[in-house]
């Protein structure tokens, strides 16, 4: 079968979240699934586009996770031990790179909702979050404050004088 990008194979090993979005993707949708997913897209302050991008992203890193959890516990149950667990790109919704590609977490006051990139949690506009700053071009993940609360190392205490 003939593959949409010129002949070649698509990537089956994870999604380049860095690449431009290139491809439109045309699905029916029965008409009860439209309205709910126009209603989410605005609630949230998003595109649809990028409501339904962040679905597809996120339902494929859940049944991995799902499928791999599952190998785990058969593993687990007949006494084997689980082999080395291949790391899935997590970003925007997900998803975003992985939090290795995050230099720094900057705090900062949300202009647009958004979901947290590690839990999924929603982001009001106007609420606070960490916007992860990356050495190489690509979009920037957002999370909530309890996960950057959890990356974060509480200070030094400061030596008196």
């Amino acid at each position: 079968m003939a593959s949409s990008n010129g002949g070649h194979e698509a990537e089956t090993d994870g999604v380049d979240l860095g690449e431009r979005k290139e491809r439109v993707l045309h699905t029916r949708v029965p008409d009860s699934l439209d309205r709910h997913i126009k209603r989410r897209a605005r609630s949230l302050g998003m595109s649809v586009s990028t409501v339904v991008r962040n679905v597809l992203l996120t339902t494929f890193g859940l049944v991995e996770d799902i499928v791999n959890d599952s190998t785990d516990i058969a593993l687990a149950v007949t006494g084997q031990e689980a082999g080395p667990r291949r790391d899935r790109l997590r970003g925007r919704a997900a998803t975003a790179g992985s939090s290795a590609e995050v230099l720094a977490w900057q705090e900062a006051v949300l202009n647009v909702n958004a979901v947290c990139d590690q839990c999924n949690a929603i982001l009001q506009k106007g609420s606070r979050a960490g916007i992860g700053v990356r050495e190489q071009a690509g979009p920037r993940p957002i999370i909530c404050p309890a996960c950057l609360a959890a990356i974060a190392r509480p200070a030094a205490p400061k030596a008196r004088r």
